[in-house]
């Protein structure tokens, strides 16, 4: 009776275990990491918008992380229900950031979205997309 109430005791605690220590030090990572690559892809839009003809093409490439903590994670940018409050979203399951796009939503529409893997780019035409 003891040996069966210390195995059901041994089974709460590795269901437990699992969650502790595994996964949330892996949610405080990936909650760092996606604000790093949030800001630099801010920093980029915002660069961009900065060298943008006014009568004009321009388009630049970038690579951010693969994955982040072993896992993929989506971007995506300028979603928001207000285009004047734009932002970069980077998200994984229940983890989620939102960085601001620094103020040049009320501006200029910024969206789009892309994850991690390959090459992305970043592309600006005043006639329009």
């Amino acid at each position: 009776m003891v040996s069966g109430v210390l195995m059901a005791l041994l089974v709460v605690m590795m269901l437990l275990v699992n969650s502790t220590f595994m996964e949330t030090p892996a949610n405080r990572l990936s909650y760092n990491a996606f604000t790093d690559i949030g800001n630099g892809i801010s920093t980029r839009i915002v660069d961009v918008y900065a060298l943008a003809p006014s009568d004009g093409y321009i388009s630049t490439g970038f690579d951010i992380p693969d994955d982040v903590a072993g896992k993929d994670y989506f971007v995506l940018i300028g979603g928001g229900n207000n285009p004047v409050d734009q932002d970069v979203q980077v998200s994984r399951d229940l983890v989620q950031i939102h960085i601001s796009l620094a103020g040049i939503g009320a501006s200029r529409g910024v969206t789009g979205n892309t994850t991690g893997r390959g090459l992305n780019r970043i592309s600006y035409d005043s006639g329009g997309f």
